[in-house]
C-alpha cells in the first residue's frame, strides 16, 4: 500500500500549565474548532463556522486501583501535529485514493496518559492513550456529548447489549429520547441543517459505545460490561449473557483506546462523501493483499433456494449448489455463498448428509467461482482450528460469519481474531450479526464488508424496509464503511401491493430502485440477493448486474437529502455511473454532465417504466449518445430509481 506523506510538522511545548487554561485545535480550512478546557474535568466544545455546537463535555477513564484519570487532570506537556498525507485503500470503496489531513493536539498529563484531539476539515476526534506499566481494568469510561436546545435526532433505538443492530432511524425532537439508548452511528440535526454523526473508530479489544439521551440536550454513553459467562439460544442463536463483570475490559497498561468521532456535515451529500472512520482505524497489517478481490456474489438464503425450471429437487444439496455455480459462471460473478444448512446441529464437523463439499468446491473451482462459506459464530469458534483447516483445504475464498450480536471486549477481539487468521489463509471476511464497521477494513482490508442495518432480508418478515429507510441507511450507517444490505430483488412491490412472504420474498419500491443500490450502496463484496432463476429470466437486467463494479475510483454526489433522494455518479476506470432513488414521492432531477471529458459517449438507462407507479418491477432500457454537453433527465416513479452506464465510443 502506497502511503506518500506530503510533510508533517510536530511542535512540541513544554511548560507549566495551571488550572482553567485553555487549548485549540483548529481544522485545516479553519471552519472547525476544538476548543479544551481543564477543570474539574478535561472538556472540550466543537465550533462550526463559529457556532458553538456542541457544548463543553466532559471526559475521563476509570481504572481500578489507579483512579479517574481525565478528573482533576494536571497537565505536563502539549504537542502539536500538523499531518497531510495521501491513503489509497486496498479496497477502494468511494475513491482509489484520499487525503488525511489534519491538526491534532496531544496533551500528556501526570499520571502516565495522554489525550489526544485530532480536528480535521468534515469532523472532530479523540481518544485517551496510556502509558502504564502490566495489565489494566477500565471499570467505566465518561463519554458525554453536550448540545444546545432545539435539535433533532435520528435515532436507532436499542434498549439492550446483545443485537443484530438492525434498527430503524425515528426522526425526532432530542428530547424525545431522555432515558432511551441507540446503537451507533447516531445522526444529530442543528436548527439550521448542520449535522453532526457520532461514532467510534478503532476499538479493538475494548466494548463497543452506545449512547443514552439525557436532559433533552445531550447523549451520556454506555458500554457493555465484560462478559463472564453466557449461553445460547439455539432456537435463535443469540447470546443469554448469565454474569457480567464490573469491568469494562481488561488490557494493556500500553496503548490508545477507541477514537470517539463526530462527523460534521453542513450539507446532506457531505455526509455520503466522508471517510473519517477509515482515517482513523489503524493502519494496515496485511502485507501482501495481492489476492484481496473484490466482487458479486450469489446468494441463496433470501430466495430460500426456490431455484426452478430444473430436473432435479431444489434444496440445499449439491445439485442446486452446482446450479448457482453455473448461473454465477455464466455472468462471471467472482463468488457463491454457501449459506445456512450444509451443516447440521450448530456443528460444523457434521456435514448435511446431502452436501457433498468436495464435490462443490472442485467444480466451483473448475468455473473459476470463488465459495464464501457461511457459518454461526459460536459453531465456528468451537472447533475454529480445525474450521479454519478444513476451509483451507477446501479452497474457500471467504467466510460470512454471522449471529455474533454483541461488541463487548471478549466479542470485539474476536472480530479481530477472525479477520488475522482469516487473512493468513487468504479469505475474505463478510461479518453478519455485527455492530458498525470502526475503521477495520484499513487494518485488515480482507475484512470487507459487513451487516450491522436492518437489510432487503427483512422483506421476508418485516415492512419496515421502505424506500425512506433505504434512502436513510447511507446517510448514517454507510458513513462508518460498507455495508452488506443484499440488493437485488427482482420481485418489486408498491406499497399497497407488498406483503411479507418468507420463501419468495419482495421488495418495497421499484424495479431500478434495486438496481440503483448496486451504485448508490457500498459494499465491494456485493450480492445478487435473488433467485438464479429469476435472474436467468432478465437478460437485460443480467446485462447490468453482471458488469457494474463493486469498488469506485471516483464518487460525486449531485444531489441528495436524507430519507428522500439521493442522485450520484461514481467512475470506475473510464466508465461513469449515474444512479438516482427516490422515497415514495415520485421525483424529476437533470444530470450536468461536465464531469465528463470532451468524447462522444453512450448512456445504457434502466429508468422507471411509464406504469412502474402501479407495477413496481415495470422499467425501460434506452441507449443513447451524449457528450458532456448535454444532460441526464431522470424521472423517478414512487419508490423509483434510476441507472445510467456512460461508456466512451469515440472522439467528438
Amino acid at each position: 500500500m502506497r502511503n506518500f506523506v506530503m510533510f508533517v510538522i510536530v511542535l512540541i511545548i513544554t511548560c507549566p500549565v495551571f488550572a482553567s487554561e485553555v487549548g485549540e485545535v483548529i481544522s485545516p480550512d479553519g471552519r472547525i474548532k476544538i476548543k479544551i478546557e481543564i477543570d474539574d474535568y478535561v472538556t472540550y466544545s466543537v465550533f462550526y463556522l463559529d457556532r458553538q455546537i456542541i457544548l463543553p463535555s466532559p471526559m475521563s477513564m476509570t481504572l481500578e486501583g489507579i483512579g479517574e484519570i481525565g478528573k482533576d487532570a494536571h497537565l505536563e506537556t502539549t504537542q502539536t501535529n500538523k499531518v497531510d498525507k495521501m491513503l489509497y485503500p486496498v479496497v477502494s470503496v468511494k475513491n482509489s485514493s484520499l487525503r488525511d489531513y489534519y491538526n491534532e493536539k496531544v496533551l500528556q498529563f501526570e499520571g502516565s496518559y495522554s489525550i489526544v484531539f485530532r480536528a480535521y476539515d468534515d469532523g472532530i476526534a479523540y481518544r485517551f492513550v496510556t502509558n502504564i506499566d502490566g495489565k489494566v481494568k477500565v471499570t467505566s469510561e465518561q463519554v458525554r456529548y453536550n448540545f444546545p436546545k432545539g435539535l433533532k435526532v435520528y435515532f436507532p433505538e436499542e434498549d439492550k447489549f446483545v443485537s443484530h443492530n438492525e434498527c430503524y432511524y425515528d426522526h425526532v425532537d432530542m428530547k424525545e429520547v431522555d432515558g432511551k439508548q441507540c446503537i451507533l452511528p447516531v445522526l444529530v440535526e442543528m436548527t439550521d441543517g448542520v449535522k453532526m454523526l457520532i461514532t467510534e473508530a478503532d476499538i479493538e479489544d475494548y466494548p463497543g459505545l452506545y449512547l443514552y439521551g439525557s436532559a433533552g440536550t445531550s447523549f451520556i454513553g454506555r458500554h457493555p460490561a465484560y462478559v463472564l459467562k453466557y449461553s445460547l439460544d439455539k432456537r435463535y442463536r443469540r447470546s443469554i449473557i448469565e454474569k457480567r463483570a464490573d469491568y469494562l475490559a481488561e488490557t494493556s497498561g500500553k496503548r490508545a483506546f477507541s477514537w470517539r468521532a463526530v462527523v460534521i456535515a453542513k450539507d446532506d451529500s457531505d455526509l455520503l462523501l466522508n471517510e473519517l472512520v477509515y482515517k482513523l482505524g489503524k493502519p494496515q497489517e496485511i502485507q501482501d493483499t495481492s489476492w484481496i478481490k473484490p466482487g458479486k456474489v450469489a446468494w441463496d438464503w433470501y430466495n430460500a433456494n426456490n431455484i426452478y425450471g430444473v430436473d432435479f429437487r431444489a434444496g440445499i444439496n449439491t445439485d442446486t449448489y452446482k446450479y448457482y455455480i453455473d448461473f454465477a459462471s455464466k455472468y462471471h460473478l467472482e463468488y457463491i455463498i454457501v449459506d445456512d444448512g450444509w451443516y447440521l446441529e450448530e456443528d460444523l464437523s457434521k456435514i448435511n448428509p446431502d452436501m457433498d463439499m468436495d464435490e462443490i468446491f472442485r467444480y466451483a473451482k473448475e468455473k473459476n467461482v470463488g465459495i464464501v462459506l457461511w457459518v454461526g459464530w459460536k459453531s465456528f469458534e468451537d472447533k475454529f482450528d480445525e474450521c479454519m483447516q478444513q476451509f483451507q483445504d477446501w479452497g474457500a475464498a471467504g467466510i460470512k460469519v454471522d449471529f455474533m450480536q454483541r461488541d463487548d471486549q471478549g466479542m470485539v477481539n474476536y472480530y479481530y481474531k477472525v479477520a488475522k487468521e482469516a487473512a493468513k489463509r487468504h479469505m475474505l471476511v463478510d461479518f453478519h450479526g455485527s455492530y458498525k464497521p470502526d475503521g477495520m477494513r484499513r487494518t485488515y482490508p480482507n475484512v470487507i464488508t459487513r451487516e450491522g442495518l436492518r437489510g432487503l432480508e427483512n422483506c421476508k418478515w418485516s415492512d419496515l424496509v421502505t424506500p425512506d429507510h433505504c434512502l436513510t441507511l447511507p446517510f448514517i450507517r454507510m458513513v462508518a464503511g460498507p455495508m452488506d444490505f443484499t440488493p437485488g430483488a427482482m420481485n418489486n412491490a408498491q406499497k399497497d401491493n407488498f406483503r411479507k412472504i418468507f420463501t419468495r420474498p419482495m421488495s418495497q419500491g421499484t424495479r431500478c430502485l434495486q438496481l440503483a443500490m448496486y451504485v448508490v450502496y457500498e459494499s465491494p463484496l456485493q450480492m445478487l440477493t435473488d433467485n438464479p432463476s429469476n435472474y436467468l429470466r432478465e437478460p437485460e437486467i443480467m446485462d447490468f448486474l453482471s458488469k457494474v463494479p463493486t469498488v469506485w475510483d471516483e464518487t460525486r454526489v449531485i444531489e441528495a437529502k436524507i430519507s428522500d433522494y439521493i442522485v450520484m455518479a461514481r467512475r470506475k476506470g473510464d466508465d461513469w455511473y449515474v444512479a438516482a432513488m427516490t422515497d415514495w414521492t415520485s421525483r424529476e432531477f437533470e444530470v450536468d454532465l461536465s464531469f465528463l471529458g470532451k468524447k462522444t459517449y453512450q448512456a445504457d438507462v434502466y429508468q422507471d417504466g411509464i406504469n412502474a407507479d402501479r407495477y413496481a418491477s415495470d422499467y425501460k432500457r434506452i441507449k443513447m449518445n451524449i457528450t458532456r454537453k448535454d444532460g441526464l433527465k431522470i424521472k423517478l416513479a414512487p419508490g423509483g430509481g434510476y441507472v445510467a452506464v456512460i461508456t466512451e465510443i469515440g472522439n467528438k
